[in-house]
């Protein structure tokens, strides 16, 4: 009997499905959980019977990224040799631990860009953070009439990753951007919607089948000719340039992590009160 895991997939009918189920954690991720999330979008980018993927959270909940409970206690030393085999048996700093986190989900952000398959992010709830970069990443971002979107990183003093420096400047434009790295607020699905980073809004009552029709109607589409564009697509909007911009997203991220804000920045964050950052008055 393998280690628990909190990603299920399904296949019917041309449609893969990918779940993050972790709902205790707000579907965050740890090692395990950004571990195993990489193997199965791995697994239905490539498979051929697979003509679109879509991915979603536990009912009400998308994804809220890197899990910072499990950072602020110093990671789960099982998880975190995995990478690092033989390594020091000191604690790891946050930055390490992060690093771990987004090698993999970087992997599967590259890995959904790069797919010969359209990816649907179906959001239904909150999507903040490394969830955000996901859903940014996908193909279409379909929503429920109660998700919400928020950059949130700022919040605890990291830089931000996941794609969503690449993305959403891309989508919603720079000024709009800017604003949501330096004023975060939390969109709902109809202003995200008007800023261009969410397709379609649909009541709640119903998502599920809204989201399912649709894809079955891509499923049934023609899947050479959709590969084919969604790579002009990728050409277009420079996603060769994706991978090392993955890498310049985590290096930064990680130089936050280890920085007196985000220590101040994680202790507000548990303690519910705005943070005080260094300097700032």
């Amino acid at each position: 009997m393998g280690a628990p895991t909190h990603i299920r997939t399904q296949i019917d009918r041309g449609v893969g499905t990918l779940v993050i189920d972790r709902p205790q954690r707000f579907n965050s991720l740890d090692v395990s959980t950004a571990r195993d999330l990489r193997k199965a979008g791995l697994q239905l980018a490539r498979d051929p019977a697979v003509r679109v993927v879509v991915l979603r959270g536990a009912p009400g909940i998308f994804c809220s990224g890197a899990d910072l409970k499990y950072i602020r206690a110093g990671g789960d030393p099982a998880d975190l040799g995995y990478l690092t085999p033989g390594a020091r048996p000191v604690p790891l700093g946050p930055g390490e631990i992060f690093k771990q986190i987004l090698e993999y989900l970087h992997a599967t952000i590259s890995e959904i860009r790069r797919a010969p398959k359209p990816f649907i992010a179906a959001v239904d709830g909150a999507c903040a953070a490394g969830g955000l970069g996901l859903a940014m990443a996908c193909d279409l971002v379909f929503a429920s009439e109660r998700a919400t979107f928020e950059w949130a990183y700022a919040k605890t003093g990291l830089s931000g990753a996941e794609s969503s420096t690449f993305f959403i400047p891309r989508l919603a434009g720079l000024r709009f951007a800017a604003e949501m790295l330096l004023l975060n607020p939390r969109l709902d699905a109809v202003a995200a919607r008007d800023a261009g980073l969410v397709n379609r809004v649909f009541p709640v009552e119903g998502f599920d089948g809204e989201v399912e029709a649709l894809a079955r109607r891509i499923a049934a589409g023609p899947v050479a000719a959709h590969a084919a564009a969604k790579q002009l697509f990728n050409e277009a909007l420079g996603v060769d340039r994706l991978d090392h911009h993955l890498d310049r997203e985590l290096e930064a991220l990680v130089r936050s992590a280890d920085s007196p804000e985000f220590t101040e920045g994680v202790d507000a964050f548990f303690a519910r009160r705005q943070p005080r950052f260094p300097g700032a008055e």
